[in-house]
């Protein structure tokens, strides 16, 4: 890192207006509730609406960030200029078929977003464009399309742009004959929808004002807004809703459902217009979600104490739990994730100590096969397709060393096709990295999993430079893949690590409720436990080890801060979920009330309120010697505003008693996900791991 005889810049500071909230009898004080905008609802929307000072705040605070990191800048150039070397730039899926069409995606060199396209199956000429991604962005500071699909009679194509970064949808259906985009598109959708079977039909998913997905619509596949007519509207705002098709095409299915119960409706799709029916009435506590095959309903299931879940199936006509039966009986430590229904075969996915596998039965026999790996740490992961009457499945195998593989295999004969290696132009060679799982003891004696990835030859006496990833919420597992972003950082001599902390269900669905609501201070002591164990072993030491989190994993981030900040040297917290207290108090933000089953409800229940307050990262910022932090954020994010990190770093600056720099960087043209774009999102990244390199050698001492 280069030196600079310049004075260090100074940080902004944030005024105080202290703000006494009375709840439950408990009172607290926030000194930064101003920086949250009374009109955020239309900044979500249209950020050119926020208020001034807040704008003013938040401008100064990226000069800050920008001129406090000037001397990383040729380091983020470069760690950008490598991860796009990485990227094949005119990358093309492996075409999936579908009748008379192969589908696929692909990239032009440079492209920023992708192309959708088809050509007549087995063919490689005679491409017909479907949507040009890269022009529809043309212009905009952001465009995003999260979902895109043809009828099933390869007629239309729909697809779902997100044109600021607050995840508002417009849904636009194109003719493929004519070319042109029908009128009067879809304009609040959380970006979800599907083709009904017999392609008259759209159905789609709406989004409330408080950004929530409360209504079902369908409208005729080239109908407008005065066809549309309500299918499903949601009576529970803690709940979510989607809609879908099952494999075989027979039904349309509505699912709905928060983080602990679920509930699934269903409509024939030979009457695509009749009332959906419930499969089983809600029940607390009981999720399920059903697939059709060979005549009868498959349904995965946590019913009758099955924490890891099982699979029942049940008639066609009499779908409810009084006839659910036994398919594959629960098995503590086996948790089944998901499946898949084709016509001949059933496909599961299951997770088993922190790795997945692939198990599949015949229809026939019921023969089960499963597709394992040898590595110690990998992920399998279904590609789905179009068609039901296949006998081959696509998986994608992968793991921290090995690129994506892609292969077609044959369910019936067990033989398998690659069909596609994920391909690093600049080069890659496995055999020069090492992945390993090792196992930290949590201070109740639960093994936590770690994943290691290291060049191999990577001393093991403490003084390589260890990044410790993390997240530990919803049961969302942070699988070993492959990235072609950590590399940036191995090859430089650091180890990366992630932690397979409680809250997320890499050990099962108990794993999950281990480190959820009342048990939610697990998630950060099995964290610091890793953190600790890495350490012990010659995996980095605290003075060169850094942090990295991101939404719920920044809210760890903030917890792990206020509870050890002496072992690490800086911490990134991107888009980080820190204001707990508050926003699970505020029933006007979109995700507060689909989020009390995880966090508690702390405006009716003072156990909740107490223990939240125990750990909310923002509401526990005290006089302690901070590390360096880096908070990100976007200003159209809808699920952690940007206040959160705003109003973290704001406290965390006047705390700290280190000296060492608290900085912040809000994009002020994007919302959760960051920038749109496959290399602009890079930019982001590159400056995160050039902020964990300056924080690791402490780069802000050269600036004073």
């Amino acid at each position: 890192m280069s030196s600079s005889s310049a004075a260090r810049p100074v940080p902004p500071v944030a005024k105080k207006v202290p703000q006494r909230i009375t709840q439950l009898g408990r009172t607290r004080t926030d000194d930064y509730a101003w920086m949250k905008d009374d009109d955020w609802q239309k900044v979500l929307r249209d950020p050119s609406l926020i208020k001034a000072e807040v704008k003013d705040h938040l401008v100064a605070e990226n000069a800050y960030v920008k001129a406090m990191l000037a001397p990383t800048e040729p380091l983020q150039a470069a760690m950008f200029a490598e991860m796009k070397g990485r990227i094949k730039e005119d990358d093309a899926s492996v075409p999936a078929p579908d009748g008379p069409w192969d589908y696929y995606s692909r990239f032009n060199l440079g492209g920023q977003h992708p192309i959708f396209a088809r050509r007549p199956r087995g063919s490689a000429e005679s491409e017909e464009i479907l949507l040009d991604a890269d022009a529809l962005a043309k212009g905009k500071a952001y465009s995003q399309v999260s979902a895109a699909d043809h009828s099933p009679d390869h007629k239309l194509f729909a697809y779902a742009e997100d044109a600021q970064g607050s995840e508002v949808h417009h849904i636009y259906v194109k003719d493929l004959a004519s070319g042109e985009i029908l009128p009067e598109p879809v304009e609040s959708s959380t970006g979800d929808f599907a083709w009904s079977p017999d392609s008259a039909w759209l159905f789609w998913t709406h989004r409330d004002d408080n950004g929530r997905s409360d209504k079902i619509y369908r409208r005729p596949a080239r109908g407008g807004r005065a066809d549309d007519v309500l299918v499903y509207d949601e009576p529970d705002d803690g709940f979510f809703v989607s809609v879908g098709v099952t494999g075989s095409d027979a039904f349309i299915t509505i699912s709905a459902g928060d983080h602990e119960t679920s509930e699934t409706l269903l409509i024939p799709a030979s009457d695509p217009t009749a009332a959906p029916t419930v499969v089983e009435p809600r029940t607390p506590g009981l999720r399920y979600s059903v697939e059709h095959w060979d005549d009868r309903f498959i349904i995965l299931t946590n019913a009758d104490e099955a924490l890891d879940f099982k699979l029942v199936e049940a008639p066609v006509a009499t779908p409810g739990r009084a006839h659910w039966r036994d398919f594959v009986p629960h098995r503590p430590g086996r948790f089944i994730t998901g499946l898949a229904a084709y016509q001949d075969h059933l496909v599961r996915m299951e997770r088993v100590n922190a790795n997945t596998r692939i198990v599949i039965t015949d229809r026939a026999t019921g023969v089960e096969k499963p597709i394992l790996m040898e590595e110690e740490a990998y992920v399998l992961g279904v590609e789905g397709g179009y068609e039901f009457a296949t006998p081959t499945l696509r998986y994608v195998y992968q793991s921290p060393t090995t690129p994506r593989q892609w292969f077609d295999y044959d369910m019936t004969t067990g033989d398998k096709v690659l069909r596609k290696t994920q391909e690093i132009p600049s080069g890659h060679d496995p055999a020069d990295y090492v992945t390993k799982r090792l196992y930290a003891v949590a201070p109740d004696g639960a093994e936590v999993p770690i994943t290691v990835l290291m060049k191999a030859g990577t001393p093991l006496d403490g003084s390589a430079p260890l990044l410790l990833y993390g997240y530990g919420s919803y049961g969302m597992s942070m699988d070993p893949s492959f990235s072609i972003r950590n590399l940036s950082l191995v090859d430089r001599g650091w180890i990366w690590a992630t932690a397979h902390v409680r809250g997320g269900s890499e050990k099962g669905y108990g794993w999950f409720l281990d480190g959820r609501k009342f048990k939610k201070q697990s998630t950060f002591t099995d964290f610091i436990a890793s953190a600790e164990h890495l350490h012990a072993a010659g995996y980095g030491a605290a003075e060169r080890t850094v942090a990295y989190g991101g939404s719920a994993g920044g809210m760890l981030m903030g917890a792990i801060a206020n509870l050890r900040p002496e072992l690490w040297a800086g911490i990134i917290g991107a888009v980080p979920f820190v204001d707990v207290l508050n926003t699970m108090s505020d029933v006007s933000l979109p995700l507060t009330p689909p989020e009390w089953p995880e966090w508690g409800n702390p405006i009716e229940d003072a156990a909740a309120y107490d223990y939240i307050a125990g750990y909310s990262p923002y509401d526990n910022v005290a006089a302690k010697p901070y590390p360096a932090v880096l908070a990100t954020g976007g200003l159209s994010d809808p699920r952690v505003t940007y206040w959160e990190p705003e109003k973290w770093t704001a406290k965390l600056r006047d705390h700290t008693t280190s000296g060492d720099p608290i900085l912040l960087k809000i994009n002020m043209e994007a919302g959760h996900g960051g920038a749109s774009g496959r290399f602009e999102f890079l930019k982001e990244i590159a400056l995160d791991y050039a902020f964990a390199v300056w924080a690791a050698d402490k780069g802000w001492e050269q600036q004073s």
